[in-house]
Formats: C-alpha cells, structure tokens, sequence
C-alpha cells in the first residue's frame, strides 16, 4: 500500500526543524530573487578570521581542505591566510580528489609543494589510524584545522576524511578544530538506512543515517562523543553566524564551489542522497554528462520507466523520459535512455525515498537490471536488506519502513549536537 501524499508531508514536518543543543565545547522551489530574502551568513572560517585568528594563536597550524575551502570573496582559505602574519600556516592536507582539485572521484593528488605559496602538501586520502597520525607528526603542526564543504549525504567521503583526521589527531597528539559550513539541502531531518558497522567502509565508516542532515561542526561532535569516545581528540569548533536548519544553500549567499567533479551545483546536491545509490547498478549515475545524478539510464531502457516512477506520485519531483551519450565512466560514448529527476517542491522532496522507489522501478520495467557483481549497493546503504527486499519483490514503501527504527534511533541521538534551529 503506498503511503498518500499527504501522509508523507505530516512525516516531514514531525522531523522539522529541532532546536540546538550544545555538546561539548518556502514551499516555491526557485531560490529567492539576489538581493530579495537572502540571509548572509557567515561560515566558520569567517568568523574565525574576523576574530583575528585568536584560537589559533601561538601554533603551528595544518589545514585539511580542498577547492571549497573559500571566503565569501571567492578567495581561498590558505591562500588566505598563508601572508598573513597572525596565523603560522605550516602545512595543508587534501582529501579524495586533493587540495586543488585536479583529481577525478577515487583518486588525490599525492604529496607536493603548492606552486601558489610554496606549503608542503600532503595527501590524506585512504590514509587513516597510525599512518595517517604520522603524517601529522611529519608535518609539525600543532593543530589540524578542517574546512571542506559536505554534500549532506552518508557516502559522500569527505565527512570520513573528517573522521579519519579526528582520530588521528588523537593518535599524534594534535588539536583539531573545525570550521563550520552549511548543509546544503538543509539540516531539517535525517532520512534513509542507518549504517551497519560490518559494512563499514570509507562510503561509510559509522552507524549515522544516509542523509544526515548535520553540518561538518555537528558530525564532529557526534563522532567525538560516540565513535571515538575511547580517545576522543581536543575537539575546538567554531559555527556559521546566520544559518537556519531550514537554509537551502542558495538562501545563504555564499558562493558554490563544486566540492568534487560530479557535484556540480546545490542541485545535485539535493538528489544525491538517493540518486548516488545507482553507483551499485548496471545503470549510469549520470557521470559524464551536464547532470549528474539528476540523469540515469542504461541502454535498452524506454519510456516506460519514467511512466512508472510517475506513477507513485511521489512528493515534489516529477520524471522525464531521457536519453543522453556520456562521455566518460559507464556507456561511454552510447546513447542510452532512462529518466531525469525535474524537483518541483524541494520542500517537500525526499530524495532516499525517490532513490529506492528508482530502483524498484527500473527493476521492473527492464529486464536488463543487475546489482553491481561486488554488491556496492549494500555498502552504500549499509545493510544488505534494501537488495534483498528488492530482489524479493518488495515495494517502496516495504523497504523504507524496513529501516524506521533505525532511523528513529539515530534521530533521537543526533538531536544531541545539533548546534542550529
């Protein structure tokens, strides 16, 4: 039995917005017009500047960042703060796709000296524990700082890179801060499966749902209080001045730096929680075309998939019958068909939901469909059950309810290091 429209839109609003607690130390989808309704807000980094770079005083600082890592000026932190006499910037650490971005999705860009200001730069990507606290230690710094921008979704891997640092910090001895910046598809709820340790991998490290809807600061705080509480880290955050939990990043003003090469714009962002779940199939996730994660398809696929994933009436999204020729990763080159994702009401939008009603539709309609033969998909929600149960037949609303007591659980510990209304 599907659940109505309405239904749906009275589950949203009991996740709503929740009020902050400290731990530790409009329904129209188009943005507002520049200039009408926008709320400036400030992200860590600008504050942390703004106060003269006081809590870093007196130490020799390391930076884990990437492209994103910007002002609202468009200028970039380290480049930033490298000439500036108040900060002893000695290092700085890139994640997957690196410090200045010149990797594509499963690479970094190794050790280096920055041309633009001559810092060593050291790769953190795939290095964790021990050997990442060693490149800590080699670097000399006295406290890590991490500024990256977050897409909102589980897998995204830059939140592990943040754990990782965490830990390892730990291990070498260092303090860590971190610099706040928005979710960009709102801190309102968390939404999907919540992760199984025993499928723990750097698309998901630890038991939090599949989209969080936590800032960066918040993830910390969780991470340091649940999953590194043995030999948590001197744990400093500093927050956004200005942000709501109901903020979609283009309500904030601030510039959008694609934070990896298939994440192009907020956009993407908003389906890619749900959409990003196609990486475990035979069918593209869009890679190499204009719109990712927003196209999917496979050659042999007809109008008839985007008939049936209308058919649901799924809240706030409606599906186009596509055919696109990607240039690179799966059907390179061929023309394939499939669906593109059109968000109507972003409001009311939840894209866990669509991703697996996704499945299970195209499961149906073609013939063709197979789950990736490493079995990704169970790595990406964390658990085998959403293959089984689709495998078995279920409907959309069988394998979503499959994981509310999950969910209901890590809802009631998240509200905990919420730091925002």
């Amino acid at each position: 039995m599907s659940l109505s429209r309405r239904g749906l839109l009275a589950a949203g609003g009991a996740v709503g917005a929740l009020a902050a607690t400290a731990a530790g130390t409009g329904a129209a989808t188009a943005a507002p017009a520049p200039g009408k309704g926008h709320r400036r807000v400030r992200t860590g980094f600008d504050r942390l500047a703004a106060d003269g770079y006081a809590l870093l005083k007196g130490e020799r600082i390391g930076v884990v960042t990437n492209p994103t890592g910007i002002t609202s000026d468009v200028r970039h932190i380290v480049d930033v703060m490298h000439p500036d006499e108040r900060v002893d910037l000695i290092a700085v650490f890139g994640p997957e796709h690196g410090f200045r971005g010149t990797a594509q999705a499963g690479g970094s860009e190794g050790r280096y000296d920055d041309p633009a200001t001559g810092l060593p730069v050291y790769d953190t990507y795939l290095k964790s524990g021990q050997p990442l606290a060693d490149v800590f230690t080699a670097s000399g710094v006295d406290t890590v700082v991490f500024d990256i921008q977050d897409a909102g979704a589980r897998f995204y891997t830059y939140i592990w890179t943040l754990y990782d640092c965490m830990e390892a910090a730990a291990l070498a001895g260092k303090r860590f801060v971190v610099l706040d910046r928005p979710n960009p598809v709102t801190g309102r709820a968390a939404l999907g499966p919540v992760l199984d340790p025993a499928f723990g991998t750097f698309v998901g490290r630890r038991e939090i749902a599949q989209a969080h809807g936590m800032t960066v600061t918040e993830l910390a705080l969780l991470f340091n209080a649940r999953f590194l509480a043995e030999r948590p880290v001197d744990l400093r955050i500093v927050k956004m001045s200005g942000w709501k939990r109901s903020d979609f990043f283009d309500t904030t003003g601030l510039p959008w730096v694609p934070p990896s090469p298939n994440m192009p714009t907020p956009d993407t962002a908003l389906v890619y929680s749900g959409t990003c779940l196609f990486e475990g199939t035979n069918l593209s996730e869009g890679r190499g075309t204009t719109r990712p994660f927003e196209l999917l398809g496979a050659e042999g696929i007809d109008h008839r998939w985007a008939a049936a994933a209308n058919a649901l009436d799924l809240p706030g999204v409606a599906f186009r019958e596509a055919y696109f020729a990607p240039t690179f990763s799966k059907f390179q080159g061929k023309t394939v068909g499939g669906v593109q994702l059109h968000v109507q009401d972003r409001e009311v939008f939840d894209p866990v939901r669509t991703g697996i009603a996704l499945l299970v539709t195209a499961k149906r309609t073609w013939s063709g469909f197979e789950w990736r033969a490493d079995n990704w998909i169970d790595k990406l929600t964390g658990n085998t059950r959403v293959r089984t149960m689709i495998d078995a037949g279920a409907d959309t609303d069988e394998v979503v309810g499959a994981w509310a007591q999950d969910l209901a659980a890590f809802r009631a510990v998240r509200k905990r290091y919420l730091q925002y209304r």
